[in-house]
């Protein structure tokens, strides 16, 4: 047994949990506003980019999707890495970077979704996962921006544009040979932020659901 891949996986997914707990739409929120975005009336309750846009508007938003993507990016590239090190250093005959980082992403993904800071209520973890689809493989990363970009503009339903986004990962890496287990990995972290959604596909198959507008909401 390789207890120093193991440790290296440890170590890998409670950073990734940890730092990817910390949230920025919560923590602008507070420092700025003086409340807690989660409990504004006038919100989805979700702390992510589209519900503080909503709330606040676009000056501090944009804000906290470039934090929400940095701190992903941040930490991708350190443990992609020290996976790829590894992967090298032991002339592995598979690529433990690819899996690694589908892992760490996971670990991210939940971090950021069930936040131990916050009473484990986070968001969704959209941000997180379209940041990772360029760690993956640059065709996800692409496919995922193009989907995501071709359904928001028009259907105008971000909760549409990012789930097809983000689940467009594990087809494109199935089909461009990634290796099974990043495959798996990334499909399972897929359907945690379709399950994340589920009140938004509630809204939508009621018609209620509200859409995305970069000026004023709709």
């Amino acid at each position: 047994m390789d207890w120093k891949l193991i440790a290296l996986f440890v170590v890998a997914g409670v950073t990734a949990y940890l730092l990817a707990g910390i949230n920025p739409a919560i923590v602008l929120s507070k420092t700025i506003y003086g409340e807690d975005i989660r409990f504004n009336p006038g919100g989805s309750g979700n702390p992510g980019f589209t519900n503080f846009k909503r709330v606040y508007g676009g000056k501090w938003a944009w804000a906290v999707m470039a934090l929400d993507i940095g701190k992903c990016v941040f930490i991708l590239a350190i443990f992609g890495m020290l996976f790829r090190r590894y992967e090298v250093a032991h002339e592995l005959g598979y690529d433990l970077r690819q899996i690694g980082l589908a892992y760490t992403a996971l670990c991210a993904s939940i971090g950021h979704d069930f936040p131990v800071y916050y009473g484990f209520k986070g968001g969704k973890g959209f941000l997180v996962n379209i940041a990772a689809l360029w760690f993956y493989d640059w065709r996800a990363g692409l496919v995922g921006v193009v989907l995501l970009c071709l359904f928001l503009f028009t259907l105008k339903y971000m909760s549409v544009a990012t789930m097809i986004a983000v689940l467009s990962a594990p087809v494109v890496l199935f089909f461009v040979g990634a290796e099974p287990v990043a495959v798996a990995i990334s499909f399972v972290s897929a359907l945690l932020m379709i399950i994340r959604h589920k009140e938004n596909i509630r809204r939508l198959m009621h018609g209620t659901e509200r859409k995305f507008s970069f000026g004023h909401a709709h």
